[in-house]
This record gives C-alpha cells, structure tokens and sequence, in this order.
C-alpha cells in the first residue's frame, strides 16, 4: 500500500524525533511491503520566521491533501513575546481546526520497564495503570470569544468557555466507542459545581450513557481528578474531559507514567486522516543537541498506521519494538530514573529500535 503522510517538523526537538519518525515509518515500509511518502510543511514558529504566519495557507492545504500528518512540537523562547495570533502555538488550533480534528486520544501507559522512573510509590503503583484520557480539541475556552474590556477595576481580559450539545455528544460518543473497546469504564470529568457549560456537559454525558448499558460511567469533579490520579491512577480506565481540563490533566497523567517524553497522541476527525504528535514540547533547551527521547514520536507514528491506516499488526509490531529496547535496559536521559549507565542520544535510541524492528 501507498500512503502520503504530511511532516510538520516545527521548532526546538520537532526536527530531530520527526526524522526519528520517519526512519521507523520507512524500516516498517520495507518489512511489511509499505510506501510511505512524506513531504515537508512548514508551522510554528520556524513557518513565522519564514512567512510572517505560524500556519501558512500552503500548510493547510497541504495537510488537507494527504492521507495523515505528523507533528514535531511548536514554540519556544524566541516567540514568547509576539501577538496571540503570531504565537506559534497558534498554529495548532488553527490546524486541528482546519482538518476537523475534533478528538484527542493520549494513552497514558507505565510501562513496567519503567516503574523506577515513575514518582509515585510502588504500593500506589500496584500492578501498573494504563489510562486513556479522550480530550475533546476544537471546543471550549481555547476556542471561545476573548478579548479585552473595562471592568471593575480596571482594563480586564477576558475567554469564554462554551460547548454545544453536538460537541459534547461526538466526543462523548467516542470515548463510549473506546471504553467498550477496553474496560468498558469510562470517567467523565467536569466541574458541574461551579460551570454552567460543565452542567451541560453532564446532562449531555448521562444521556448518551443510556445508550451504552455495558459500560461502568461515572462522573468526577476536575480538582478530585487531579488529586485521584495520584493517590490511585488504577482507578482509572477510560477519561472524557473538555478541551482544557484534558490539556491539563492528560500532562499530569503524563508525569506519573514516568516521562513525558514517552507519549503519544493522535488527533481524530469524521475522515481517516488524522494528526499525530507527541504531547511533550519543543524543548528548545537541548534542542539540536541529539538528547531528545524519539520515542513518543515513533509512537506516534505507530498511532497513525493503526487508526488511520488501519494496519494494526504494523502498530503492534512498533510498539513491540519499542518495549523490547525498554526491557533491555536502554534509556534516553529523561527516562534513566534509577538505573545505572550512560543515557543514549537520539539518535542511538532511534537505531535501537530499528535494530528490534
């Protein structure tokens, strides 16, 4: 099969764990008869640089033409300082926008080969955890109106969260999808106490919960939801939230599986093309130093082969690549944690698993 995946490489790491990306994506072509072309587009805050936009139209319409796309990471300290509409994290709500990229699904695994890198306590640990969090991506504050006025005191500013029954119904939709797929658990979170669209959102959750009998739904505040995934992340299988409440806590998710450079996500739509990336940043500390961790990245692109491609024994294959270099000790270093020896670079990291590839 032929498929043509679009490279956002971005700025800081992007370039390095794309290309890491790409050199698995090609290591699978050969292996299973595969041929994956990939075409370069500019975004962040490198396109900024070179165009003025932090999502060129030529972005977008190349996106749009191909069959899935993946993304590095945007931003960094050389933009802090331009408008909102300049900023290259701009960039990302325009382009999962622009391709009705609506759903973000981020598995939180602990991967046992990395429990000592986990901060939590081995009693909470148990056996091991692995969530995933369903973050509804094209709603809700980041998307509502803002700007500034005068108010009480003074000049305010000011974003408004809002959702739709139709928003809240296809994301929920979707997580009921992946909770009969798994556990059939699925944990709802909202602040229903306080927001109005968070109540809207809960009516919204339990009638669609009607429809899907078989699974074990529930409802949890976010400021409890934060605080249970540390005391007992077991709990969980399954997690809807709103755009902002997932950007947050699929972070905090991140950190107690040991690293966040370890994982992946992919961003859906109502067609097969989708957007993957890793959910950690561009890092422009060590960027184009070779200490970034490839493997969220490569991850990601196994994300894609399986959803939007629907080449599952290629996804399993990458992912098993990925746990066999784990199992053998090899660390990149923000996963070393506890164990003893030099941490690889990028790049050794990215041939160990073409090597188990």
């Amino acid at each position: 099969m032929e498929f043509n995946i679009a490279l956002l490489k971005g700025d800081g790491i992007g370039p390095e764990i794309v290309d890491s990306a790409v050199k698995v994506l090609e290591k699978t072509g050969q292996k299973f008869n595969h041929t994956f072309y990939f075409k370069d587009y500019l975004i962040g805050g490198i396109a900024f640089d070179m165009t003025g936009e932090p999502l060129p139209v030529e972005t977008i319409q190349g996106c749009l033409a191909s069959d899935s796309v993946l993304l590095g990471a945007v931003g960094g300290y050389k933009w802090d300082n331009l408008s909102g509409d300049k900023r290259p994290e701009k960039a990302l709500l325009g382009i999962r926008s622009a391709l009705g990229l609506y759903t973000n699904l981020r598995p939180a695994p602990l991967y046992p080969a990395l429990r000592s890198a986990s901060p939590l306590k081995d009693e909470i640990i148990g056996d091991g955890f692995d969530i995933m969090i369903v973050r509804e991506l094209t709603g809700g504050i980041y998307f509502g109106e803002r700007g500034y006025r005068e108010g009480k005191y003074g000049t305010e500013a000011f974003d408004t969260e809002a959702y739709s029954v139709m928003e809240i119904e296809r994301i929920g939709r979707t997580a009921f999808e992946c909770a009969m797929k798994r556990n059939k658990k699925l944990t709802s979170i909202d602040k229903a106490n306080v927001l109005e669209s968070s109540r809207l959102w809960r009516k919204t959750m339990h009638q669609l919960a009607e429809k899907y009998p078989e699974v074990e739904y529930s409802d949890l505040l976010v400021d409890n939801a934060a605080m249970q995934l540390v005391r007992n992340p077991r709990q969980f299988d399954v997690i809807v939230t709103s755009n902002m409440f997932g950007d947050i806590l699929s972070d905090e998710a991140s950190q107690i599986t040991g690293s966040i450079g370890m994982l992946a996500s992919a961003s859906l739509g109502d067609t097969s093309r989708g957007m993957y990336e890793p959910i950690h940043g561009s890092a422009p500390d060590i960027a184009g130093q070779n200490k970034a961790n490839p493997i969220a990245t490569i991850l990601s692109a196994s994300m894609m082969l399986r959803y939007s491609f629907d080449l599952s024994e290629e996804a399993d294959c990458i992912e098993k690549a990925v746990d066999k270099v784990l199992n053998a000790g090899y660390r990149t270093a923000d996963i070393m944690g506890n164990t003893d020896g030099t941490p690889l670079t990028c790049t050794e990291m990215t041939e160990k698993v073409l090597e188990a590839l």
